[in-house]
């Protein structure tokens, strides 16, 4: 066939529009590459402050290659400049990065630090304060535009390198191609098909001759993030929305999974993965591509519940927050802002403040670390206010995460091993208590897990580490956050006479807990029409003026969460020579058994303490000296700290609510449960099949109790010695 136009060998082109054209831009360029250099060596603030001249000298000097522009001070320069900044990101942010190492060229007056053979790239980190779009919002008319989205880490890949420049080699003649610039982001590079490189009397070089020499290439690190929009923009009954985030260089490491970032980015395409149908199938999806975000701009919200990197507090706060500290009524003050809505329960709020601000964290000189973190359960009836307590310390608390029993896994709150879309490998996502390292993890309707998820969270609650081991994974996560939990009785409302029998726990996980409130919902007229002018007023005050006023001697909501921050940062609190050798009475009083409640009844104390619970005192103490800013916690710290103890986990022992647990079972009912399970097993021999009602009745014969005989048959089921049979009315002894 004759060679026709549509040979690949011949090329067209109009030399006279297209130079003209090309000339136009690179002079457009350089026009806008020396006004950026000029923006940089004479912008100023108020008294000759020049910013950027001085700041880019300081990063030089420390090591840090990237200079941080706001895009209001360039449109104050020239508004020219703000517009291309705008319009054309992509094109123009090289070029000004371009500018920006020139000046700095001029700056150091051509004078490299020692050690440094050239100057190096800088990067441009772009702050806008223009409202955020929401990432529904987004659609195909804002591509390649200048965008900015706010919402929530949920993952981030490990950090990889990416070509910025790459040298391509010929496998068949040895040719190489220096210097090949490759563009940002995620899209890749296509080589050429071809070699073009002709000798006479060689043979032609093979179709795809061309591979990347490595060495000769120039690299930058970069990581994918995952963004998800904030809870508060998702609308009713719909999912959250994900955007994938790309950021490179001085960008990397910033954030981490759990933080509220704000992003400024260039919005951008790269092609769809491929599915395993389309890899062997016809090309479908041929134009299609995927969105995602380059980032240019990355700041982490230190407000909400994200994730504080370390707040700075300005001097006048910090005077504040010591003259609030030094005040003698700071813990009352602190106690009362704890949900001021709610009506009394005035030790489940000091015990919340006490988890808020938590103990002192201690390693000790053998290598193992005792927890500092105070956990708090509370039982009860509904309609007692449990859940808004909780949803108040979510909001309260530096970082929090709130999650509900029934829709909680054990994977959910720990760690889960994920297959990565992308690279196909095993990588690690943070449950709840991994996102809530260094706050609270809320847990509602605790009492509705299942048995199998609760025991997930034992390790995580006292060792404060989450230990996995699936998919070729081995690794320990840190989860040093406290837990407030909520429960109902199994009943619903709480049946005094039923005992023990209203929760389904085990001892191993209210041991955990540092305080246990049972809260009743009792019938009392004077108090019921207290809290009804309660709730009226507060209806009353909403529908008047908003969320009304602060009543006095309170703390506001965000000012609360600051000195909440500040204490935790400043302050870790150790017990006093003297408040130390009053615990130690305390606890060898309560432990012989001459304490109150033993003189008040003339009988020996059904509730012994043990070491777990002495150490809950403990840190108790240590939370109130910090709320204090006290480097020591006193013997009244110590004073209040029992007083709380004795309010809340004595009380509900005492008053035979948790029968059972650790250190919480007397001598004389251990003794009868065990004269129980003798006389079941001498009646019921292994492989013997009896009904449970004449096991009952037989025994309430004997004047034993029925709740006693029905504890020790559920012992047993959960031993596995006897199991049910012909629908849960017989009972057939295994071993």
């Amino acid at each position: 066939m004759d060679p026709g136009f549509d040979d690949a060998g011949i090329f067209f082109s109009d030399n006279l529009g297209d130079n003209d054209m090309i000339a136009d831009l690179n002079n457009t360029r350089q026009l806008f590459k020396r006004k950026f250099k000029q923006f940089i060596r004479s912008f100023y603030t108020g008294n000759f402050v020049y910013t950027y001249r001085d700041t880019l000298r300081r990063h030089y000097n420390l090591g840090c290659n990237y200079l941080e522009v706001a895009v209001n001070d360039v449109a104050s320069f020239d508004s020219e400049l703000a517009e291309q900044l705008l319009k054309s990101p992509s094109e123009y942010i090289p070029i000004f990065e371009d500018a920006t190492k020139e000046a700095l060229f001029e700056i150091i007056q051509g004078k490299p630090n020692e050690g440094d053979d050239t100057i190096p790239d800088i990067q441009l980190i772009i702050k806008s304060q223009s409202n955020t779009t929401n990432i529904r919002e987004l659609k195909s008319e804002q591509m390649s535009d200048l965008i900015k989205v706010s919402g929530i880490i949920i993952a981030a890949s490990s950090i990889k390198s990416k070509a910025t420049r790459i040298c391509l080699q010929c496998r068949g003649c040895r040719t190489t191609l220096n210097n090949i610039p490759i563009r940002p982001g995620l899209e890749g590079y296509a080589l050429p098909r071809k070699c073009n490189t002709e000798q006479a009397g060689r043979p032609a070089c093979p179709l795809d001759p061309y591979f990347i020499v490595p060495d000769k290439c120039r690299c930058v690190d970069f990581q994918v993030l995952k963004l998800q929009e904030s809870p508060d923009s998702v609308p009713n009954g719909e999912l959250p929305r994900h955007l994938t985030l790309y950021v490179d260089r001085e960008l990397c490491d910033k954030t981490v999974p759990g933080n509220k970032v704000t992003v400024t980015g260039i919005y951008a395409i790269k092609k769809a993965a491929k599915s395993k149908s389309e890899r062997n199938g016809p090309k479908v999806n041929v134009g299609i591509r995927q969105p995602y975000l380059r980032v240019v701009g990355l700041d982490v919200d230190e407000e909400g519940t994200g994730r504080n990197v370390m707040s700075q507090f300005t001097p006048d706060e910090e005077e504040e927050f010591r003259q609030l500290a030094a005040s003698s009524d700071v813990y009352e003050k602190i106690a009362k802002s704890i949900a001021p809505s709610i009506f009394g329960c005035e030790d489940m709020k000091k015990s919340i403040a006490c988890l808020l601000f938590g103990g002192s964290r201690k390693r000790l000189p053998d290598g193992l670390t005792r927890r500092g973190d105070v956990n708090v359960l509370m039982l009860g009836d509904p309609g007692t206010a449990k859940s808004q307590l909780l949803k108040f310390v979510e909001q309260a608390a530096p970082i929090a995460v709130y999650t509900s029993g029934k829709g909680s896994s054990a994977a959910g709150l720990t760690a889960s091993v994920m297959r990565d879309s992308i690279s196909r490998n095993f990588v690690l996502e943070g449950g709840a208590m991994v996102l809530a390292d260094g706050g609270v993890v809320c847990i509602d309707e605790f009492d509705k897990m299942r048995e199998d998820d609760r025991v997930a969270i034992h390790e995580a609650m006292e060792q404060q580490t989450i230990s996995i081991a699936k998919a070729g994974l081995t690794t320990t996560l840190n989860s040093r956050c406290s837990v407030l939990a909520a429960a109902n009785s199994i009943y619903g409302r709480w049946d005094d006479t039923k005992g023990a029998d209203n929760i389904d726990f085990m001892p191993t996980i209210l041991s955990r807990f540092d305080m246990i409130y049972i809260v009743k919902d009792e019938h009392n007229e004077h108090r019921d029409k207290v809290l009804a002018r309660h709730v009226m007023n507060l209806h009353s005050q909403s529908a008047n003026d908003g969320a009304g006023g602060l009543n006095e001697g309170e703390l506001s909501l965000s000012k609360l969460r600051r000195y909440i921050t500040y204490c935790r940062q400043q302050c870790g609190p150790r017990l006093s020579e003297g408040a130390a050798d009053k615990l130690k009475n305390q606890y060898v009083l309560m432990r012989g058994g001459i304490g109150t409640q033993e003189r008040d009844s003339g009988k020996k104390s059904a509730i012994p303490i043990t070491v777990r619970q002495l150490e809950a005192i403990v840190r108790i103490s240590e939370s109130l000296a910090k709320m204090k800013l006290l480097p020591f916690a006193t013997e009244s710290d110590v004073d209040e700290a029992l007083r709380l103890f004795k309010a809340s986990t004595m009380a509900a022992a005492s008053s035979g609510s948790l029968a059972g647990a650790e250190g919480f079972t007397t001598d004389r009912d251990q003794e009868l449960l065990s004269v129980i399970e003798r006389q079941i097993k001498k009646r019921f021999v292994v492989g013997a099949q009896v009904s449970e009602q004449a096991i009952l009745h037989d025994f309430v014969q004997q004047k034993f109790s029925e709740q006693s005989v029905s504890k020790v048959l559920y012992l047993m089921l959960r031993r596995g010695e006897i199991q049910y049979r012909m629908q849960r009315k017989m009972l057939y002894r295994l071993r």
